[in-house]
């Protein structure tokens, strides 16, 4: 594969590289040459140039990771994530809370021209109808006070991801206005459906034409590697411009559903 995006000797950060989206971005950036640091909790049958076997519910082990990058990163590519049905709890460290404070950890000893880009979802495209919500709920400034503030909202379990995911774009809104003073940009994406395992865990408990239902109107499920490529794109060097960015790669989806009010 040739190097579009300029990631050849780059040191670069991928979670959730054992499987689906994640997989397929670190798979990419090693055939682009790139220096590929993974993370997750299983581990990843790729030829990383390290691993780091991670549980993003836990603040020390994601700090002492942090602490042994052994030189800045270049690019962080958040993919890790659970499923719906996980306990809300998980959902919520998982999908949002751990993801930020790696990111912010690693992000302090990022140099200008780096970035940060995080998978969000379409299931996450309502926040603006929560945004007081979200926006106190990402106003804690640790790791703890956000688990604690999940404890005291608690909420079923399907509202969990959701959740979650919106605030993924609030965060990445909000914060991006602060890291591009220093040169660092930060975006995240909102994919559709994704044939991914887990997806086809999700499939075992919702009904399959609810979910082809996100599949329209392009009127199919996307590979991970079509979720990839926009993730290195707003990573490498020719996306300088771009910040605070939530992309949706739903095969027009969420414009559909815009547009028809």
């Amino acid at each position: 594969m040739t190097d579009p995006y300029g990631y050849r000797g780059k040191h670069v950060v991928v979670t959730g590289c054992a499987s689906g989206i994640g997989h397929a971005t670190a798979r990419l950036l090693l055939e682009a040459g790139a220096e590929v640091h993974g993370i997750d909790f299983r581990e990843s049958d790729l030829s990383l140039s390290r691993f780091s076997r991670m549980d993003l519910r836990e603040r020390s082990v994601i700090d002492e990771a942090a602490r042994e990058m052994g030189r800045p990163v270049d690019a962080l590519f958040n993919c890790a994530g659970l499923p719906p049905m996980s306990p809300w709890a998980d959902v919520m460290k998982v999908n949002f809370i751990g993801v930020r404070h790696l990111s912010e950890a690693i992000a302090e000893a990022m140099l200008p021209g780096s970035a940060i880009v995080t998978v969000g979802s379409n299931g996450g495209a309502g926040w603006r109808q929560r945004l007081p919500e979200l926006r106190d709920f990402i106003a804690t400034t640790s790791f703890e006070d956000a688990a604690y503030w999940c404890e005291e909202h608690e909420a079923p379990q399907k509202v969990a991801y959701n959740f979650a995911k919106e605030a993924i774009v609030v965060w990445t809104l909000t914060w991006s206005a602060q890291t591009i003073a220093r040169g660092i940009r930060l975006n995240c994406t909102s994919p559709g459906s994704v044939q991914t395992p887990m997806l086809a865990a999700i499939e075992e408990v919702v009904p399959t034409d609810l979910i082809d239902a996100v599949a329209q109107p392009i009127g199919r499920r996307s590979t991970p590697e079509e979720q990839a490529w926009p993730l290195l794109m707003l990573n490498g060097h020719q996306a300088s411009y771009i910040n605070g960015v939530d992309l949706p790669v739903d095969g027009g989806f969420i414009a559909a559903r815009m547009i028809s009010g």
